[in-house]
């Protein structure tokens, strides 16, 4: 039978006294150096998963990039990671700029998204010569025009279209069907195309699309290139657009509970690569250069959250509330998405799981639940919890709900822990008050 520890990093195994160890990292260990709530990031497994999309998605052509999706999870020496994997970053904020920007991140190799982006990120972009800017919308088209009229920097842009493709994955994480915030609708998809290629500021390279994330079968990212490079073929045919760069987001999916196989990497490249040949054959276009932007792909199962036990509260017939020392201010997923995980006691993975329990968060909500129903082996107070797949999307939502203080991250490998994001401390938390 197939271990919940296959859904932890990938150099996960268990002691001779039945501790959880990652890295050659023993997390008991772990938890006494740095305290919990603790995030633990196996470098092992984030650079693999950096050359495995390498490695598939250039079986494409050479012309292919890998750029991470920041908004996952980014900070100084994740960012120095990446670049030394040769990744390239998107970034959808000014913020996440800067973090690259603080570590000298090559800015040829940064793509800008956003729906929103102020007159000031966009000046900020120009001013670093990013590589790329993903125009969102017409007010972003004759905004970033304007501001590249005022400096020597005529920027690279690609135009992010809604294709109209249901992802079939939660609505809050669909980003690519037509009511959705993001990029021109088709139906004023071609008006973009022909003032982005007639404004001089600014050089239209291609097109951009995202769908939407968490998505485990090929059909959506076949019908997005099928509508993306039917579109292309339309505008070659009428205004003379030439396709140099496709670029079809992220939204690869990973494995988050048993019950819930996904895809290999492999699958998803050989998916998209197929279906953009068979496409660009069909239509007599010159393939593309490729563009992917996986983020929780590459870092998901990189990381994993750590939690000490409090109360345990038994409510006869009904349930077994396992409290732990963390919760929605360091994942809000399980509350905003409804997302499950699994969970162990990483203190006990020798001894056998006979009791089911809901794994709750210690803030001031009913709905913050970290884990519900669940079988695990019997815990008490001063157990820890470990639970797989916290690497995307808990970090950056992270919030000081209740006043708490955001956690530590360390990065393991070869049985040394590196702290690479200390814990807050009560000075953070009101050093931007004003009496």
């Amino acid at each position: 039978m197939e271990s919940k520890l296959s859904l932890f990093p990938l150099t996960t195994e268990t002691s001779s006294d039945g501790h959880l160890t990652i890295g050659g990292c023993d997390v008991v260990e772990l938890a006494r150096e740095f305290g919990t709530p603790l995030y633990i990031f196996d470098e092992l497994t984030l650079r693999s998963k950096c050359r495995e999309f390498r490695s598939e998605f250039s079986k494409y052509s050479r012309d292919v990039k890998v750029i991470y999706a920041s908004k996952a999870f980014i900070n100084r020496a994740i960012a120095l990671l990446l670049l030394e994997e040769g990744l390239g970053l998107d970034v959808v904020s000014g913020g996440e700029l800067g973090i690259a920007r603080s570590v000298d991140f090559p800015m040829d190799r940064v793509y800008f998204h956003g729906n929103n982006k102020s007159a000031e990120e966009l000046r900020q972009a120009l001013a670093w010569h990013i590589g790329c800017i993903v125009v969102d919308n017409f007010y972003e088209l004759d905004l970033l025009n304007e501001i590249a009229a005022e400096g020597k920097y005529r920027p690279d842009i690609l135009l992010r279209l809604s294709p109209g493709v249901d992802p079939h994955t939660h609505q809050y994480i669909a980003t690519g069907i037509i009511d959705s915030k993001f990029g021109f609708p088709l139906v004023a998809a071609e008006a973009a195309v022909t003032r982005a290629m007639a404004m001089p500021n600014l050089n239209l390279v291609g097109l951009h699309s995202h769908i939407g994330s968490l998505i485990s079968i090929a059909a959506p990212y076949e019908k997005a290139v099928e509508v993306m490079l039917g579109f292309a073929a339309e505008m070659k045919r009428k205004h003379g657009f030439k396709l140099e760069e496709l670029n079809i987001g992220g939204g690869f999916a990973i494995r988050y509970s048993m019950d819930l196989p996904v895809p290999s990497v492999a699958f998803y490249a050989e998916a998209v690569i197929s279906k953009i040949v068979s496409e660009c054959n069909r239509l007599h276009l010159e393939l593309p250069r490729l563009v992917i932007e996986p983020g929780r792909a590459i870092v998901g199962q990189a990381g994993v959250a750590l939690y000490t036990v409090g109360v345990v509260k038994e409510i006869p017939g009904i349930r077994c509330y396992v409290s732990v020392d963390g919760g929605m201010a360091d994942n809000i997923r399980p509350a905003l998405y409804e997302a499950r995980y699994e969970a162990v006691v990483a203190d006990k993975l020798k001894e056998r799981e006979e009791k089911r329990v809901t794994i709750a968060g210690k803030y001031c909500e009913s709905g913050d639940i970290v884990v519900k129903d669940i079988v695990l082996p019997p815990v008490t107070a001063g157990n820890l919890i470990a639970i797989p797949d916290c690497g995307a999307y808990c970090l950056p939502m992270a919030s000081n709900y209740n006043a708490s203080l955001k956690a530590a991250v360390v990065l393991v490998g070869e049985g040394k822990a590196r702290l690479i994001r200390r814990r807050e401390t009560l000075a953070d938390l009101t050093d931007c008050d004003l009496v």
